[in-house]
């Protein structure tokens, strides 16, 4: 198979010299016949002219179960924009052996250096200090350390620990205080293998100092964090949201750092762009960031990385290594949307 495969490149919203250095580039013009189309989705007709020959996609072409019947030499999808998107008959693709493969461990390593920098600025102050500072409001020392405390020796708390929660456990375990998790789909067995504190959501409220929000939407947790939970949690606490917005009652969150309550950090919002009136631009005790916790560009470059690596092996009839599998289980009840580019 490999060298006269016909691999398509649908890439969109993803430009391919962002994804692809000249290098893998080359690599994977060297497993087959590659056939691309840039700058907007693929056309339908210029999809389907191509599927019967097939061997694999790259993007996020939508292949619902009646292209999936004309491409009966698809050996595997790559999503290169980072969610599983609903417009894959997935139990299809998971019918005939054809493994839909997402990008996000390139994202994770990236995501948890940011979301443990911004547990270290909501616990140190470090933006409102800048700011006063900036004013020529500052103090100096021990005044101008009121209320801040260290991460060290502190419990910490995930919820949802997949790809990004498995990449900040060894950047949080040097702390030297618990770890805890709350994950439904994961038993707490191989939790504890991971050497971190399963525990139900209540209780990992109320005991972690910093609490990282992580799970991806799906369709039984949207807005699953709530004043009830916040209230939970201890006055002064940290909450870290890099996971996507629609798991929180967003508005109840701001509520809590408007009253004092929390310390917020938020990278992902439930509208990107933001509205410029949007209540969150004045909420203090927050620090905001604008979904760019993966976005750099050594991230985009291990995603097109992983396409080849994984393309080859698959191409010799091997499964893939390093993109992430849907799970037919998982990926039907998650409520993903198209990235804006």
């Amino acid at each position: 198979m490999p060298g006269d495969a016909l691999i398509v490149l649908d890439p969109y919203p993803r430009p391919l010299g962002l994804i692809f250095s000249p290098e893998d580039l080359r690599r994977l013009e060297a497993l087959g016949r590659v056939e691309r189309h840039e700058g907007s989705p693929a056309p339908g007709d210029w999809i389907d002219a191509r599927l019967p020959e097939a061997a694999a996609l790259v993007g996020q072409t939508a292949l619902p179960k009646a292209r999936l019947d004309k491409a009966a030499k698809l050996l595997a999808v790559c999503n290169v924009e980072g969610n599983f998107l609903p417009n894959i008959d997935y139990e299809e693709c998971h019918r005939r052996n054809i493994p839909v493969l997402g990008c996000g461990p390139a994202f994770s390593p990236a995501v948890a250096e940011m979301a443990l920098g911004m547990a270290l600025a909501l616990a140190r102050g470090i933006v409102p200090h800048d700011a006063a500072f900036r004013r020529g409001e500052e103090t100096y020392s021990r005044f101008s350390n009121d209320g801040c405390w260290l991460l060290r020796g502190k419990p910490l708390g995930l919820i949802g620990c997949g790809n990004v929660g498995r990449a900040l456990l060894p950047l949080l375990k040097p702390f030297g205080g618990e770890i805890l998790v709350h994950d439904p789909w994961i038993l707490d067995a191989a939790l504890r293998e991971l050497g971190v504190v399963p525990l139900g959501l209540d209780e990992l409220l109320s005991r972690a100092r910093v609490v990282f929000v992580l799970s991806a939407a799906t369709t039984e947790n949207r807005k699953g964090l709530g004043q009830e939970h916040f209230a939970r949690m201890a006055p002064g606490s940290a909450l870290v949201l890099v996971g996507r917005a629609d798991t929180v009652d967003f508005d109840a969150l701001l509520d809590a750092a408007e009253r004092g309550h929390l310390r917020v950090a938020v990278d992902v919002f439930p509208e990107e762009p933001l509205p410029k009136d949007h209540r969150a631009r004045r909420t203090p005790n927050t620090i905001l960031s604008g979904h760019r916790a993966g976005g750099l560009g050594e991230t985009y470059r291990a995603i097109g990385k992983m396409v080849v690596d994984d393309l080859e092996l698959v191409l010799r009839g091997q499964p893939p290594q390093h993109m992430q599998r849907a799970r037919l289980e998982i990926v039907t009840k998650r409520r993903g949307k198209p990235e804006k580019q």
